[in-house]
C-alpha cells in the first residue's frame, strides 16, 4: 500500500562552491568551481526524496515572486508532487541556501529563509483536509514554529503520525514537543537540544531517554557514516551504513527522512527495515554531487 505523505517546509535555490579546504578567518583562497543555482530547501528535498522513493506526496511551501524557483517546479512535477500549497508570496523573496563543499564531501550551509519564513497557520489550514487523509506528515525547522504546531495539531487531531526534523537545530517549545511522534536528529542537532555529546552507544541511550521523556515515542539519531541509531518503548538498536566513497553529503539526511516515511508503515511494525532501506537510500545521494539531483530513485535502490 502506498503511503500518503505530507511535507511541510523550505523551498530553496542553492548556489554551491566547490573548495579543497576551508578558509580559516581572514584567508581568501581559490574558488575550484563555481555552480549554477540548483533546487533545494531541507522541505523540497525531502518531499522530492518521498516521491521518487514510492510515496503519495504533497508539499507545503511558499516561494517570492521574482520567479528564481520557477525551474524547480519542473523538478516537483517529474517526482509526481502535489504543489497545490506551494504559494507564492510578495512579503519575501524566494528563500536561498549558499552551499561550500571541500575536497572531503563534507558542507557548510548558510541559509536566507524569505519566503519559507512567511507560512503562517492560514497556510496550514487550506491544506487540512489533505493532512486528515495523510498517513504522515513531516517538517523541518526551516519554517517558522507556530506553522508547524499548528500542522501537527491537525495531524494529531485526525491520527497522522507526525515527524520532525529538527534541522536547524533550536530550542523547542512544549507545545510542540507534545505533537511529535517521531523525531530524527543527526548528532549534532541531538546534542544541540538534550545538552548530551553523541560520541558512543552510552551516550545516544542518553540522548534518545532524554527525548522519551518528553513524550516522544519514537526516536532515530543519523549518524553518517556510522548509519542509524534507534529508540522505541520496545527497545534501541544501531543499524549500520552502506561503506561507500562519499562526494557530498548535502541532502543526505533528507533523502534519508524521505526512503524513511515513504516505506514506514503507519503501526511502525517494520522500523527496522525502513532505516535500512532509508540508510541505503543515503548511501546513493552522497556518492552523487548536488542536493535534489542527487536523491534516487525507487528504481536505484532496487
Amino acid at each position: 500500500m502506498t503511503n500518503k505523505v505530507v511535507v511541510l517546509g523550505s523551498t530553496n535555490v542553492d548556489q554551491f562552491l566547490t573548495v579543497e579546504r576551508y578558509a580559516k578567518p581572514g584567508e581568501t583562497l581559490h574558488v575550484e568551481e563555481a555552480q549554477k543555482a540548483y533546487g533545494g530547501g531541507k522541505g523540497a528535498n525531502q518531499a522530492i526524496a518521498t516521491a521518487r522513493l514510492g510515496a503519495e506526496t504533497t508539499f507545503i511551501s511558499k516561494v517570492g515572486t521574482e520567479g528564481i524557483a520557477d525551474f524547480m517546479f519542473k523538478d516537483f512535477e517529474a517526482a509526481g508532487i502535489d504543489t497545490s500549497y506551494v504559494v507564492e508570496t510578495e512579503q519575501a523573496h524566494t528563500g536561498q541556501a549558499f552551499i561550500t563543499v571541500d575536497a572531503q564531501g563534507q558542507n557548510t550551509i548558510y541559509v536566507y529563509g524569505g519566503a519559507n519564513m512567511t507560512i503562517d497557520e492560514a497556510d496550514v489550514a487550506r491544506a487540512e483536509q489533505t493532512i486528515a487523509e495523510a498517513d504522515f506528515i513531516v517538517a523541518q525547522l526551516e519554517v517558522p514554529i507556530p506553522a508547524i504546531t499548528a500542522a501537527f495539531k491537525m495531524a494529531r487531531a485526525h491520527g497522522v503520525t507526525t515527524l520532525l526534523n529538527p534541522a536547524p537545530a533550536k530550542a523547542l517549545p512544549d507545545e510542540l514537543l507534545q505533537l511529535i511522534d517521531i523525531i530524527v536528529p543527526n548528532e549534532s542537532e541531538a546534542e544541540t537540544l538534550s545538552g548530551v555529546p553523541v560520541t558512543d552507544e552510552s551516550s545516544m541511550r542518553e540522548s534518545t531517554a532524554y527525548f522519551h521523556d518528553l513524550g516522544i515515542h519514537t526516536v532515530l539519531i543519523t549518524l553518517g557514516e556510522h548509519g542509524t541509531f534507534y529508540s522505541t518503548d520496545a527497545g534501541s538498536e544501531q543499524l549500520p551504513a552502506y561503506p561507500v566513497k562519499a562526494v557530498d553529503t548535502t541532502a543526505a539526511g533528507d533523502t534519508f527522512i524521505g526512503a524513511l516515511v515513504s516505506h514506514l508503515a503507519s503501526d511502525m511494525s517494520n522500523l527496522s527495515d525502513a532505516i535500512d532501506y532509508a540508510n541505503k537510500a543515503g548511501s546513493l545521494t552522497v556518492q552523487r554531487a548536488g542536493a535534489q539531483a542527487a536523491i534516487p530513485h525507487a528504481s536505484d535502490i532496487d
